[in-house]
């Protein structure tokens, strides 16, 4: 048995574990809709409209399992690339996430590993004097765990909830776990081409939690909301979002971009 073969068995059996083992919590989303292979192409704005990455949604499925992965890379050299392994099949359950962040677009580099079947966070950053600092922390992972999928339970969340909350980690630069909670704001219309269309809006929140969620709003610490629209009906789809991509990181604006095509010399066009 190869390598690949090898590591495809010890996912599905990794994934079956969290089907079976894994309890249930209050917000867990339900798949409402299956995820399918998918290859977009995304492009990621800064607050004032200009376009600073160029972006990959890339997503495969083999059984129960998907395997998405999402890359931005930066007109200064810059890199966000995160992998997101996932079960679904009653309610979505994580399996790995890997985010890799690095260049001069980010505050500190990041190198996080998230492995829910051995309950490990590995972090690897530096603080502001360029100094390496290494975490290893052993969690007990909620069932509703949502890093690298937060684009996937939106689209499945019932927008006549009143609010949705699942479970993140976050990396402050420790890994701590918090609570995002999801709140339908109202539809907002958009177009393509001349055809008028709707977006629902979701507004999600980071819940700290405990005395740091208390003091943090007064320290001026609170992170920032994330603004997400998604396309409902029969087949949901990410329309854009409006959020940071790193604790105190700015607010920058994923959205959807078609290919280009090279122009033509007038004569080859004309034959």
């Amino acid at each position: 048995m190869n390598w690949n073969v090898a590591r495809s068995h010890l996912i599905a059996l990794a994934a079956l574990w969290l089907l079976v083992a894994a309890p249930l919590s209050a917000d867990d989303v339900p798949v409402h809709y299956k995820e399918g292979v998918v290859h977009g192409f995304l492009l990621l704005r800064s607050e004032d409209g200009k376009a600073i990455a160029d972006g990959d949604l890339i997503q495969t499925v083999r059984g129960e399992l998907v395997t998405t992965r999402l890359v931005f890379r930066f007109k200064d050299g810059s890199l966000h690339d995160e992998t997101a392994v996932f079960a679904q099949r009653r309610q979505f359950r994580l399996i790995t996430d890997h985010l890799v962040q690095k260049g001069p677009a980010f505050q500190h580099p990041a190198d996080v590993t998230i492995e829910v079947p051995k309950r490990r966070v590995t972090v690897h950053t530096a603080d502001d004097d360029g100094k390496e600092k290494n975490y290893t922390d052993e969690i007990q992972f909620p069932a509703d765990l949502a890093n690298g999928m937060i684009l996937t339970i939106l689209k499945n969340v019932r927008p006549t909830a009143t609010q949705t909350q699942v479970s993140m980690v976050a990396v402050t630069p420790k890994p701590r776990m918090v609570k995002l909670a999801i709140t339908p704001v109202g539809t907002e219309p958009f177009s393509v081409g001349s055809s008028g269309r709707k977006a629902i809006h979701y507004v999600v929140k980071i819940e700290i939690g405990g005395i740091a969620g208390i003091v943090a709003p007064v320290l001026g610490k609170q992170p920032p909301e994330t603004h997400v629209w998604i396309l409902g009906g029969e087949a949901p789809a990410f329309i854009k979002s409006t959020g940071p991509l790193y604790n105190g990181g700015p607010i920058w604006q994923i959205e959807l971009t078609s290919p280009v095509w090279p122009q033509k010399p007038a004569a080859e066009s004309k034959n």
